[in-house]
């Protein structure tokens, strides 16, 4: 597989020259300047692809061109919007660059209610708590019918913390939720943002009444619409599985198994349109077999992100060394690596460590946290190929 890492553009603290020095091959990024919905240029793609490939890298990955709201929920505008994105896709596809990935989350993106969960060993990682999550949705959100959602013992216990929780807190979880791991990702709530929890009840009011079902033939009319350009340029449509991989907030979640997959996949059946298989937000759903979806759907993969999770006895889970938890990683490298080598597979989701906290890097996305799960992939890589070379 082809060791990608995902960067930020060139206001990004890591470095291409940081990225070149640890062997990362190809870059993961994408236009942040430009708003969502609006045209990707082929003048603005060619002058990054150009900045890239001067540092002896290529850009191997679009993570990501979103995919506006109002695509999502079916707006009047949609239609604009999806023409809009098929330019893009049409001058991503002149200039080379084949592979997006997108997602079709409502509203909110990957979720976490602890963005440095201490380890005995001094570093931190990402971490999500059923109980402080369902505080958020029921106390500082106050969504209605939010208690539905939750059993009796969870809200309990939410009524337990409400008695001990600080001011302070309560803006630490606003923030971890709904501001630090959104801005950088899709652009709906930004650091500075005077009422993000306000915000954030508008986006959530956009998908009023849209359910299950109704979500999917959204993304279905969606694919349907941009087939023709990924055939016609021959790019690649690989959609990110939701994170975490159930439902939330009321919102209905569509990417989150192997029914799920094998929906979308059949609903659009065509070769473009794929699956970034990310081994993290599978891993932290207890109803997916992660290594079992591999070998089902290793044909319409055509991107990996390699990272793991534990599932704790409570039902919270963590991001867990890329050598353990749910995903078993080399498990992986093995069905990948045999049936489709050169796929682009970035690390994803580092521990903070040696300094990292003390950099400003976007949550998940350390440098030497990431640099030691590369070398750890990297290893387990260098171990399967070698078994597959004498297989042969």
């Amino acid at each position: 597989m082809e060791k990608t890492w995902r960067w930020f553009g060139k206001k990004d603290k890591i470095t291409l020259e940081m990225l070149r020095q640890i062997g990362v091959e190809g870059i993961v990024t994408a236009l942040h300047e430009i708003p969502n919905g609006e045209i990707w240029s082929e003048e603005a793609i060619r002058d990054l692809q150009r900045y890239i490939e001067s540092y002896g890298l290529r850009w191997s990955v679009v993570e990501s061109l979103p995919v506006s709201e109002a695509i999502k929920y079916a707006g009047p505008e949609r239609d604009e919007l999806i023409e809009k994105y098929k330019i893009s896709l049409a001058n991503l596809g002149k200039c080379g660059v084949k592979t997006v990935c997108y997602n079709f989350m409502p509203v909110i993106d990957w979720i976490r209610t602890d963005l440095a969960h201490p380890w005995a060993d001094g570093t931190t990682s990402l971490y999500f708590d059923r109980v402080r999550f369902a505080y958020f949705d029921v106390k500082i959100l106050a969504r209605e019918g939010a208690e539905a959602d939750y059993s009796s013992e969870v809200l309990a216990k939410v009524e337990e913390l409400d008695r001990t929780i600080t001011e302070a807190e309560k803006d630490e979880l606003i923030d971890s939720i709904i501001v630090k791991t959104q801005g950088f990702v899709n652009g709906n709530i930004h650091e500075g943002d005077f009422d993000p929890v306000g915000i954030f009840r508008r986006l959530l009011a956009q998908y009023a009444g849209i359910d299950r079902e109704q979500l999917r033939e959204n993304m279905r009319y969606f694919l349907a619409a941009v087939m023709p350009v990924c055939e016609e340029y021959d790019v690649n449509m690989c959609v990110h599985p939701d994170d975490p991989p159930f439902q939330v907030l009321g919102l209905p979640r569509i990417v989150t198994s192997a029914e799920d997959i094998e929906w979308f996949l059949g609903a659009v059946d065509n070769p473009h349109n794929g699956l970034t298989f990310c081994a993290g937000s599978l891993s932290a759903g207890a109803h997916n077999d992660v290594v079992k979806m591999a070998e089902r759907f290793v044909g319409r993969t055509h991107f990996v992100h390699l990272r793991s999770c534990d599932i704790l006895p409570n039902g919270n889970f963590i991001e867990a060394s890329h050598l353990g938890g749910r995903a078993n990683l080399v498990e992986l490298i093995r069905i990948f690596e045999r049936e489709k080598p050169g796929l682009p597979m970035r690390v994803d989701h580092g521990r903070t460590m040696l300094g990292d906290e003390k950099q400003g890097y976007n949550a998940g996305y350390s440098f030497h946290g990431r640099m030691l799960a590369l070398g750890q992939v990297d290893g387990m890589m260098a171990v399967v190929r070698n078994e597959l070379q004498n297989q042969r």
